[in-house]
């Protein structure tokens, strides 16, 4: 490697840091499940996420774009990164490249040239890495691409199967009822709401799956449904409100199963849990109340009101953390759009 000046020095210091960092990036969003998002992606998703709101005006059909627009703008920043990071890293030696076929001096176009078909493809052959360090470097850097392209479309498909379970849950949902009380009332058999028992169980376990996949893949968040229906926001927003009416709103010998209860709560409060890695943050304002009134109408056994007034309250913080989730998904509460 003899013969480089401090500026090539530069290069070769500049590149390997953009190497590194960019690694760690996309080992930190694609292998780390506890770690969210790498800093760069975090970064870029935060923009685009953004960027996509001011544009759309919250308009579900734009919006619908902002996932597979971030991932796609993630992949691509990658590339850039690795393909960046290589160019000035070849760049630390003016000879560090072989023309065969001696068209003159080395450009700035042959290193960024032989850089992409050395990362993604198995060469040309019309530009060869000098012998010794320079030949041992592009056998990295080959291997750096086939890493990359290995964990992405890894994450690609991780992500894209997620979006599908994600969907599914809210149709489950909201394919029972549009609102919580709604819910509640087919709960109900005539004696108790044990019926709701498997219901609980099942989605419980869904939305405990679906938690441990926003953990592992934040990007989960900005997959915005054209259709409420299919929102996740929306059905765990119903889930869960139908979860506060049976646990403070029924009397407890009519209540559904306990343990079925205390983990759906519990899976939500987990889901909650995820927001902040996608910067979603709680809403000003505490929701409505679920409507009590409409299990009365339907001779449902219930609690007073005051009872019920002082159970929620103490809920405030939970409630505007669900508004806040609904909001940032450019949804209505669902009493509120029913």
């Amino acid at each position: 490697m003899g013969g480089i000046n401090s500026l090539n020095t530069i290069f070769l210091i500049i590149g390997t840091i953009i190497l590194i960092v960019t690694f760690i990036d996309i080992f930190w969003t694609a292998l780390w499940v506890d770690g969210a998002a790498g800093p760069l992606s975090k970064t870029l998703t935060t923009i685009c996420w953004k960027g996509l709101h001011i544009i759309s005006g919250e308009k579900s059909k734009l919006l619908s774009l902002s996932g597979p627009l971030i991932l796609t703008m993630t992949l691509l920043m990658w590339v850039l990164l690795i393909w960046t990071g290589w160019t000035l890293f070849f760049a630390a030696e003016e000879a560090s490249l072989i023309d065969t076929q001696n068209r003159g001096p080395i450009s700035w176009s042959d290193r960024i040239y032989f850089t992409g078909f050395t990362l993604f493809t198995l060469g040309i052959g019309d530009f060869i890495p000098k012998e010794g360090f320079w030949q041992i470097a592009t056998s990295i850097a080959t291997g750096s691409g086939m890493l990359f392209v290995t964990f992405g479309v890894s994450y690609v498909l991780s992500v894209v199967g997620a979006v599908t379970q994600k969907r599914s849950f809210a149709d489950s949902v909201t394919g029972q009822a549009e609102n919580a009380e709604t819910l509640v009332i087919q709960g109900w058999n005539g004696t108790d709401f044990h019926n709701i028992d498997i219901f609980l169980k099942e989605h419980a376990s869904h939305l405990t799956t679906l938690t441990q996949q926003h953990k592992a893949y934040p990007i989960l968040h900005y997959f915005h449904s054209e259709k409420d229906e299919q929102a996740s926001s929306v059905a765990v927003a119903i889930f869960d409100e139908a979860l506060t009416l049976y646990t403070f709103g029924v009397p407890k010998q009519y209540q559904p199963n306990k343990v079925w209860i205390k983990e759906a709560r519990s899976s939500v409060q987990s889901y909650l849990g995820t927001l902040h890695a996608a910067f979603i943050n709680p809403a000003d304002n505490v929701p409505p109340s679920p409507d009590i009134n409409m299990l009365r109408a339907e001779n449902l056994p219930t609690v007073t009101d005051e009872e019920f007034q002082s159970c929620l309250a103490q809920l405030k913080n939970r409630k505007k953390k669900l508004r806040g989730m609904v909001q940032a998904d450019a949804r209505s509460w669902p009493a509120e759009s029913t």
